[in-house]
Order: C-alpha cells, then structure tokens, then sequence
C-alpha cells in the first residue's frame, strides 16, 4: 500500500509538471506575441554581457521626432532599447542592495557607453522604475547582476515567471529570480499609455546616432521650476554658506573613480550613482508657453566629435594665435620664460590650492552692474592721467573674482524678441538717468514699469529705419544685407541703429564705454542687441583687421583729427578694403563755428588717408545729414601721396594683433596679393555663410587636422548635426526664450551658422592662445571678439541667455584657475539662461559639482569614453552674506 500510494503520487507530480511547462510555453507564447520584433526586454539586454556575450540583438535606430510620448502629465519615452551587442552591469560597491533598490527610493542605474557611428550601444545607463514597485528579490537584497542573471538563465530554460500572472502558483525559490523588466517590457509594448516613467516623468540616458541625424535611445529630462539637486556637500550647507570643493579636490576624487565609471552615461548626482535629475517644467515656462513644455530627447557626443577633437593648427603654423601676435603678449611670455619651472610650479600650485569655499555676494560700488575688468577702482586711482580715457578701458584685478553679483530687486524675466526692441521691465535696468539726460532726444522713455525705446535717436528722429533706408537711397552700393553684412557701431548710444539693422539682414556690433551715458550698452543688450562696453582710448579694439563691411558714427564727438588722426586710423584697420564709413555728426551739416572748424579738419585727414568721399546728403525731413567715405582697394594712392602723413605702419607691424595693443598713428598697407585675406570682397551674404574663403588654401591644414577648406566644412556640418539631433530638442530648452547667445570658444563659427535660421545673435569668441580664426568668422558674415577667459569679459552683468562652451575650461587649466572662469560665466548668464559645456569627462563633473553649488538645475549629463557634455539652468538663487573688503 505505502508502494501504491508513492508511485501514485509520482504520476501525480509528472503530470503536474507537464501541466506546469505547458501553461509556462502558452505564457511565454503570448509574451513573445505581444512583443515587438524590435524591442528587447530589459533585463536580457543588461545582463548579456555577464551571461551571454555572443547574444547579439537586432538594430533600432529610430527617428528622434517619433520616440518621444507626451503624457499630461509628465514627458515619457516608449522602452524602445538600442541595438545592443553587449551591456556591463555596474554595482555599488559599498552597497548592492542599493543598486537594487535605489537610494531612497529613486531609480537604480546601469553603466552604460556608445557607438554613435554604428548607431549601437555597447554600454548604457537604464534607469530603472522606484524602489516601490520591485518585485521581490530586490527587497531580499540581490544586486541588479544577480537579479538579471537569475531573469535570463529561467528564460532560457523554459521556467521563468510573468510577474503579471499573479493566478499563476509559484515556488518561492524561484520568485526570487523574477525580472521586474518583464513588466515593463509588456507596458512598453502593449499599452503606450503604461510607457515607463522613471521617477514619475525622470531620465532613461541612451544614446543618438548623430551620424545619421537619428537615435538609439532617449535621455529625458524635465524642468523643476527654480528647483535644483544639490551635492551632498552643498546639501548641508545653507544660503551663502554653501561650500564647493576646489575644482583640483573634485578633479582627484573623479579621477579615482573614473577607471569605474570612464564609460557612464551619467544622470546622477556627482556624489552618488542613483541619484536621478528628474525635474518638472517650472511654472514660468508653462506661464509663458500656454501648455507644458515637452522635453524631448538628448544627444550623445556624436561620432565626428573624435576628428574634431585633434586640434594640430597651432603647431603646424597654418594659425598663429593672437597671443602671439600681440607684441605686449610676447613680451609677458619672455617675462615667464626667465622665471623658468618655477613659474610653471606656481601655476600648478594655484590650480590646486585653497580649502573649502563659501559663495558671497560681491562687495563693489557698482552693485548689480559690476564688470571686473571696468570697475577695478584701485586701479583706476592709480592711473596718472585719464586724458585718453584710460580709466573707461580694461584694468582686470591681479586675482579673478569668486564673488556672485547680485540681482536687481524685482528682477524678472526678460521680454522676449522682438517686443523687447520697444520696451524693457524697468526693474531689470533701474536706471532713469539717460532717459533724464536724453529724454529730448528720443533715446529712452520711462512709462511705468517699462523702459520704452522710440525706435529713434538724435540723429534719426523719425525712426532707425528712415535713418537706414536714407544711408542706402543716398548709397545704393551699399545694399544692406547682401553687400554690407557687417557693421561696427561706434557711439551707439542704446543700439536701436543696430537693433532695427536686424531687419534688413545686417549684423551690427554696438560699441560704447561705460561712462557717464549710464547703462546704454546695458540697455542694448536687454533689449536683444549685440553690444560690448569699449572705448577708443589707448589700446586697439579687439577685432581683426580688414573686417567691418561698414563702420557708422552717428551724432559721436570722437576727435578723429587730433594725434595725428589715431583714433580714425583705427577704424582704417577695422574696415575692409572699399568698405564703408557713415558719419553723421553735427559738423556734417551744421554751420556753427566748432562744426566746420572739425569738418574741414577732417576733410584733410581723410584725404590724406585716400579715403574717397562717395556721397554727402541731408534729409529733409530729420533735417540731419550724413556723409559717407569709402576706403581704397589698392596701394596705389598711398604711393602717390605728396604729404607721407600720415606714416605707412612698418611691415612688421601686424595689423591683425588686437589685444593689448598700443594705438598708432600709422595706416596698414591693403593686401594686393589674390590669394590674401582682403584682396576682395567676400561673397555675398548669405552665399557667404556656408562657403569656405577664397583665402583658406588646401595646402593649408585646419584646426582639426584636415586640409583648411574641408575642415571649415567639416565643422560646419558637425554643428548641424548636433544642433538638429540634441540642443534644439534634446535639453529641453524653449528657444523662443533664447536671443543673446556667446559662443565662449568658437574656432571657425560652426555653431552661430548652424543657428543661421533661429531668432538669435551669437558673439563668438576667440580665445587669445587658440588658433586665430576669428577672421574667418567675419568673412562668413558672422561677427566675434577676441578675449582672454582668464580674465573677465566685457559686458555686464545677466547679458546672455545661453552660453556654449567646447572643450574651453581644460584648455584654460594649465594658465589660470577654473572656478573664477564658472564664476564669471555666472555673472554673464540671466537667470533661467542655459549653459551648455561639453569637454572631457573630469572637467565636465568638475564643473557640474560647481553649478549644483550655485543651486544651478543640471538638466542633462551624458558621457562617451573620456568625453562629456552637459547642460544646466542657472536659477535666481543669491548668496545674502556679503565679502568684506
């Protein structure tokens, strides 16, 4: 009988397990049915590396615009998983469970890198859902590598469980090895409504094929409001008591990770792994948007970013720097040459040196408007003489200021383009001074809460427009927009020549000193004007020679005839061969005694600088007039001068070193030579945009390394593709928020062509020690500067709305500290503006453990080998601690 009773029992248990593999096989069927061909369950993906590495999967590459789902409430990504020949799974080593789990309840990650070219991923970081909804080996403790091992190695034998079939009996030995990814598979693939959110509407990083202008993956990102993720450091801190380590600490403890995470695509907080940038669209944008913003995709460091990253201009010869074109930059540098390796050593010390910081807010008279370089009052009070306006010229403080500006009270966000050419918040420039000193004349009105701008000025009173139109009636070869592309605006007052110049496709940069005419270049720039606080006083400006299409001076009480005619020599370097010069001065037209004592004073010096007088007129309705000289295309009239005054500069007086160089009183001969810059006139605009120069030979090799032509393309192309496939939809930036925009290291202006259709203005830098490509900038019909960034910018403060930085702060470490430049990039940004870095890896987490210091919201990180990018929001956050003095 007890015989009997086991081998009935034994039948008993064969056919349950029958009935058991065959309920498993109808399950597994019908998840097979549901699947996509192209989607690929989760926790095989993750776990092939450790268990299968010949597993291969099929290639998804999917259009950028049709992966990303809005939902009503957040932004969600359909689990569409990228080709993947092999993902690593990363753990913590201090805590697995936590790997499993999440910290805190947030979303667990894995490692992950790419292969952009191949449009593949080979390693990646996939978020997964909370804490909350892990099924029940995570809360037993497995790591995320045993949890996806057990998923694989069940399904491959036929025994792994749907998690979604609760009626289903099974052991509990094997719910331990249940892959929560089934669920979200089956979501994914079944109900679009049931897309995964990670963290209630967070980040899932993966990649772009930027190649192809298509993606692999997603990295979603929402907005926060002014809500930023702080390190843990800054954390504990509160208010100006915010401590940010030394870039050098943060840059040791990165490096001593980074043989563990070289390759991850991170989202994290610098001081944790799994802690997610989730954020929600701020109130503002939806305010002024109508609807939520929808965030869609981000890109990872595209595929050609390895050309463009070997840069061999500047030691082949085809670029010379402005460093070292600049005669007083040649002598500082033979300064450091004799002090040796000690002078080396110092720069390395000050890299690294200091403790913990606290932000405090800058102790200066000029308070929210505070520029370093122009406001230095002890070194102003130095200075012997002020006769030339030496003390409206740069004068930087031996240290870099780590100190925030303050904002104005009341600050709010700028009106946007083009409503705010008319009109201002009042609050954001509280400044009534120049509306009181030129409220006669048509410059700046106050009405309320706004500043109003006329459109006007004291030489065009009937409006910027007629006063345009009126140059090109009186000057038809002047054909703005097509011809004249270029204009330098000396004198400009509040910009509004060169903000209503916008309208017939000219680009104007405006130029003043900061003086007793308050906050006009302040003024032009929150109205959306290009603009820069300068004088001509007693160093060059800083802008190559042979450039400006046309330079304008309207109503300016420049002494262009006195020392020797120095100051109008200038503009003679600035202005290209058979360029333009538009004057329209009062001694133009006015009979006073001063007037045509200065007119005939100026008749004789342009003479004698063969400038042609081409037109002279006055309008009968402004009842101004204006006169317009053209300078000579060739040497000829220079040779033929009876009076050598004034003087032929010597041959080895370069006219294209810019900065800190002394004026002269000397004319640069015109290059004659075909194959020279300046030789002719560029190609029209906007032919001339896309065009390589006549000038840029083939023999010539690149920045990058190519011959010059191919390179200038090559990069043009390289922006496109990254603006196209990430920063116009991928960071989540509103672009109709965006109009004042600087590109801090811009070699041949890829990216301000590639933003040739957008609503924006873009100041490109060239730095002093990079290759000198900034003529190539203009002869594009774009316009730049050059700047030392070890030193403070020229503009005030809140005066861009994003700022573009490529691979600029590594290359300024070996001169001057990192943390002051962030600093000043704080200054220069507005509130809500967009900073956009991408450099190597451990200067991007440098930076980012800075911006998260600030309260700044770091919206996307992504990293491919040793290369990052990120993307952050600088909030309204303020110190209330003040420095002492």
């Amino acid at each position: 009988m007890a015989l009997f009773d086991r081998n009935q029992r034994q039948r008993s248990s064969c056919c349950s397990t029958a009935t058991f593999v065959v309920f498993v096989a109808l399950c597994l069927l019908g998840l097979w049915m549901m699947s996509s061909t192209e989607t690929v369950p989760a926790a095989i993906s993750a776990s092939s590396e450790k268990v299968k590495p010949d597993v291969k999967e099929e290639d998804s590459s999917i259009d950028a615009t049709n992966t990303v789902k809005q939902d009503s409430a957040n932004v969600v990504a359909e689990t569409t998983t990228a080709a993947a020949e092999s993902v690593e799974v990363v753990e913590n080593p201090e805590n697995p469970a936590a790997d499993a789990k999440g910290d805190g309840g947030k979303a667990s990650s894995k490692n992950q890198s790419f292969d952009d070219e191949n449009g593949k991923t080979e390693t990646g970081e996939l978020v997964k859902p909370e804490a909350g909804e892990t099924d029940g080996s995570a809360a037993q403790g497995k790591s995320v590598e045993e949890e996806a091992t057990a998923a694989i190695d069940e399904r491959k034998t036929g025994v792994g469980q749907d998690k979604n079939a609760e009626q289903m009996p099974i052991d509990t030995n094997e719910a331990v090895s249940q892959d929560k990814n089934a669920e979200e598979t089956v979501a994914a693939t079944g109900a679009k409504e049931s897309s995964t959110v990670v963290g209630g509407g967070g980040i899932k990083n993966q990649t772009f094929d930027d190649e192809n202008g298509k993606m692999d993956g997603v990295d979603l990102v929402k907005d926060d409001g002014n809500k930023t993720l702080l390190s843990e450091e800054s954390a504990k801190a509160e208010g100006a008591a915010l401590t940010v380590k030394p870039l050098a600490e943060v840059a040791a403890a990165a490096t001593a990770s980074e043989n563990k995470e070289e390759e991850a695509v991170s989202a994290t907080d610098t001081t944790t792994t799994t802690a997610t940038t989730s954020t929600t669209v701020s109130e503002e944008e939806k305010k002024q948007d109508g609807d939520e913003q929808k965030l869609p995709a981000a890109e990872a460091l595209p595929n050609v970013q390895a050309e463009l990253l070997t840069e061999r201009a500047a030691q082949n010869g085809s670029f010379t720097t402005q460093a070292a074109e600049s005669t007083k930059e040649k002598e500082t540098r033979a300064e450091k040459k004799k002090k040796g390796k000690h002078g080396k050593k110092k720069v390395a010390e000050d890299a690294g040196a200091g403790t913990a910081f606290v932000w405090k807010l800058c102790n200066s008279s000029a308070g929210a408007d505070y520029i370093p370089c122009l406001d230095n009052e002890a070194a102003i009070k130095k200075l012997r003489t002020t006769s030339h306006y030496e003390h409206r010229e740069r004068h930087c403080p031996a240290e870099a200021p780590t100190c925030l500006v303050p904002a104005p009270v009341a600050y709010r966000e700028p009106i946007r383009w083009p409503h705010s050419r008319d009109k201002i918040w009042y609050h954001n420039v509280p400044h009534t001074k120049l509306a009181a000193y030129k409220g006669h004349q048509n410059w700046v009105k106050v009405s309320g809460e706004h500043l109003m701008f006329p459109g006007g000025g004291t030489q065009f009173k009937h409006g910027a427009l007629h006063y345009i139109d009126l140059i090109q009636e009186a000057l038809p070869e002047v054909a703005w927009g097509r011809r004249s592309r270029l204009v330098l605006d000396v004198g400009c007052g509040v910009a509004s020549f060169g903000g209503y110049l916008f309208d017939r496709d000219a680009l104007t940069m405006s130029l003043a000193p900061k003086d007793e005419h308050e906050a006009q270049v302040q003024f032009a720039l929150e109205r959306g004007i290009p603009g820069i606080s300068a004088v001509m006083g007693t160093l060059r400006l800083p802008f190559p020679a042979n450039v400006f299409d046309v330079v304008h001076c309207a109503r300016c009480r420049v002494p262009w005839h006195i020392e020797g005619g120095m100051l109008l020599l200038e503009l003679n370097r600035l202005l290209r061969p058979g360029g333009f010069f538009v004057w329209s001065a009062t001694p133009v037209y006015q009979k006073l005694p001063e007037d045509v004592e200065i007119w005939d004073e100026m008749v004789k010096l342009t003479k004698a600088m063969c400038w042609e007088m081409v037109t002279k007129t006055k309008d009968t309705i402004d009842l101004t007039g204006l006169v317009i000289f053209r300078k000579p295309e060739s040497n000829g009239c220079y040779e033929k001068r009876g009076q050598k005054e004034p003087a032929l500069c010597e041959p080895s007086d370069d006219p294209n070193a810019a900065w800190n160089i002394t004026l002269r009183a000397c004319m640069h001969r015109v290059p004659e030579d075909p194959s020279v810059r300046g030789s002719r006139w560029p190609e029209l605009w906007p032919e001339r945009l896309g065009k390589a120069p006549y000038w840029l030979d083939s023999s010539q090799v690149g920045v990058y390394g190519k011959r010059a032509p191919d390179d200038f393309v090559a990069d043009l192309e390289h922006w496109k593709k990254v603006l196209r496939s990430s920063y116009l939809s991928g960071m989540g930036i509103d672009w109709k928020t965006v109009r004042n925009v600087m590109d801090m290291r811009a070699v041949y202006g890829g990216f301000a062509a590639a933003l040739r259709e957008m609503k924006v203005w873009v100041m490109n830098v060239v730095t002093i020690d990079s290759p000198d490509t900034l003529p190539v900038i203009y002869e594009r019909g774009l316009f730049g500067i050059y700047h030392d960034w070890c030193e403070s910018f020229s503009t005030y403060p809140r005066s861009y709305d994003l700022l573009h930085a490529d691979h600029l702060f590594s290359k300024l470490k070996p001169r001057c500290k990192v943390l002051p430049v962030i600093v000043e990039v704080d200054r220069i940004l507005r509130p809500n503006g967009k900073f956009i870095v991408r450099d190597d890896k451990e200067t991007v987490d440098d930076i980012q453990s800075v911006v998260r210091s600030l309260q700044w919201e770091v919206r996307m990180i992504v990293s491919k080998r040793n290369e990052a990018m990120l993307c952050a929001r600088k909030t309204t956050w303020r110190p209330t601690e003040v420095e002492t003095r």
